[in-house]
C-alpha cells in the first residue's frame, strides 16, 4: 500500500515540477529566490537513504521465515557463523565421504591381494611357475 502512496506522491511532485518549469519565465524574481531557498533547505533536511546490504540466507525446511535475501543489518555474529557453517558443511561432508570411500577401496584391494597370496602359498605349484612366461606350457606338460 505504501508503494501506491509513493507513486502518487512522485506523480504529484512531477506535475508540480512540470508546472513550475512551464511558468518559470512568468514568475517574479523574489518567488524564484524563495523557491531556490526552499529547495536547498529541503535537500539539507533530506535524510540519507539507507543502503541495504543483501545477504544470501539459506533456509531449512520447517525453519520458518522466507528463503532468499534479507537485509544484512539484522544479522548478528552468531548468525553469520551459522550461515558460514551452513555453506561449509556440504564441502566437509564431501571430503569425509571421499576419504571413507578411498579407505574402503584400499581395504578391498588389500583383502584381494591377501586372498591371492594365500591361494598361491597353499597351491602345489612352485612359485617359479607363476613367474614363468610359459606358464600355460608348464600347465600342459604336467597334465
Amino acid at each position: 500500500m505504501s508503494s501506491a502512496v509513493d507513486t502518487k506522491e512522485r506523480e504529484f511532485a512531477l506535475a508540480i515540477r512540470r508546472a513550475l518549469e512551464e511558468n518559470l519565465s512568468e514568475l517574479p524574481q523574489p518567488t524564484l529566490e524563495r523557491l531556490a531557498l526552499a529547495r536547498r533547505t529541503a535537500l539539507l533536511r533530506k535524510k540519507p537513504e539507507p543502503m541495504a546490504e543483501f545477504v544470501l540466507v539459506p533456509a531449512l525446511a520447517g525453519a520458518g521465515g522466507m528463503a532468499g535475501f534479507s537485509s544484512g543489518a539484522d544479522h548478528a555474529p552468531a548468525a553469520r557463523r551459522r550461515t558460514r557453517f551452513a555453506l561449509l558443511w556440504p564441502v566437509l561432508a564431501l571430503i569425509a565421504s571421499l576419504t571413507v570411500i578411498a579407505y574402503w577401496e584400499d581395504q578391498q584391494r588389500l583383502s584381494e591381494t591377501a586372498d591371492i597370496d594365500a591361494a598361491m602359498l597353499s597351491d602345489e605349484l612352485p612359485l617359479n611357475a607363476y613367474l614363468d612366461h610359459g606358464f600355460n606350457a608348464y600347465l600342459s606338460h604336467t597334465r
